[in-house]
């Protein structure tokens, strides 16, 4: 796999609470901090999204937007008054659909100016989330008129289809296709920033390097193979301290480091996934004795490969037991 893919299939994405809002007239919704990723775009009409701590964003017909600064937000009309609580407004609107439906509606829905929006979370499983969402800017958006926002017209039309009626199965495909939406959306921003030199720094950063983004390849591809910095340089064309300086300052970690965080946190989906032994595991990631594994990983994780297996395990039990309860 490429690291991006990689990463994203260690993450177990999933999307929550797909929806879509219909809303008319001066309206602001006010909305709480968010530990994950917000995605959505705009079906029609105009709107203004502002983070907490950042310019207000326009978006206008087929934008799409990502939002990940974990930070409360408002959206709204241009000029806005003053916000409501959003969670309330979700909250009220799906009690009087009975809790079954993505559509809300607020304000004059049927103005001539409404706005459409369609989107919803994406949620994560893995610490290795820490590696994308710090690499990402508080806000992001996809311009409609932009190469990038062609792929994305589809789903977009889509996502319209399966949130304006509702229909069998609609919930899920609508979940199913704000995932893709995502990674579309993704995708896009990556290619938008490195054509506009605008990677910054982060792991998305090092990324989109063409000398830093191959030596992420090269350790996503073989992550046991025992890799030296010069080894890494030399595979990218690189002097072994211009690579290690180049590295340090996108990715944020020495290359070796980074290997090393990396291994552990495939370990420790191999640990959480199976019975295999500790032993067995550590040999998988390149380690040639199982005390240097379980240091590394306790380095990393905060516990021993054992405790953080029986941890994981007992986490499942009772998600289980909630489940058929």
């Amino acid at each position: 796999m490429d690291p991006l893919s990689d990463v994203l299939n260690l993450l177990h994405l999933r999307a929550a609470a797909p929806s879509r809002m219909e809303a008319g007239g001066r309206w602001a919704l006010r909305f709480r901090a968010y530990p994950y990723v917000k995605v959505g775009a705009v079906l029609a009409g105009t709107c203004v999204l502002t983070p907490d701590g950042t310019d207000p964003l326009r978006l206008e017909a087929g934008d799409c937007y990502l939002l990940t600064g974990n930070r409360p937000y408002q959206v709204g009309s241009d000029p806005m008054p003053e916000p409501v609580d959003g969670h309330a407004v979700y909250a009220a609107a799906r009690a009087r659909a009975g809790g079954n439906s993505m559509t809300v509606r607020y304000g004059d829905p049927e103005a001539p100016d409404r706005t459409v929006l369609v989107g919803g979370s994406i949620e994560f499983d893995d610490v290795t989330a820490g590696l994308l969402l710090s690499s990402l800017p508080p806000t992001a958006r996809i311009a409609a008129d932009s190469p990038q926002a062609l792929v994305l017209r589809p789903t977009l039309r889509l996502l319209a289809d399966e949130t304006a009626a509702e229909r069998p199965g609609s919930a899920v495909m609508a979940a199913s296709l704000t995932q893709i939406l995502f990674l579309q959306a993704l995708r896009a921003y990556l290619e938008l920033a490195a054509e506009a030199g605008e990677s910054g720094t982060g792991w998305l950063g090092g990324l989109s390097d063409p000398q830093v983004g191959a030596a992420l390849g090269h350790m996503h591809r073989q992550p046991a193979h025992p890799w030296t910095v010069g080894e890494l340089a030399s595979a990218v064309g690189m002097s072994r301290s211009a690579f290690a300086l180049r590295f340090r300052s996108l990715v944020g970690r020495p290359p070796l480091d980074y290997l090393m965080r990396w291994r552990i946190q495939r370990a420790a989906a191999a640990l959480r996934g199976g019975d295999r032994t500790v032993a067995s595991v550590a040999a998988e990631w390149g380690y040639a004795s199982e005390s240097a594994f379980s240091n590394a990983f306790k380095r990393v994780t905060g516990q021993p490969p054992a405790r953080h297996r029986a941890l994981a395990l007992r986490q499942a039990e009772r998600g289980a037991a909630t489940a058929a309860g």
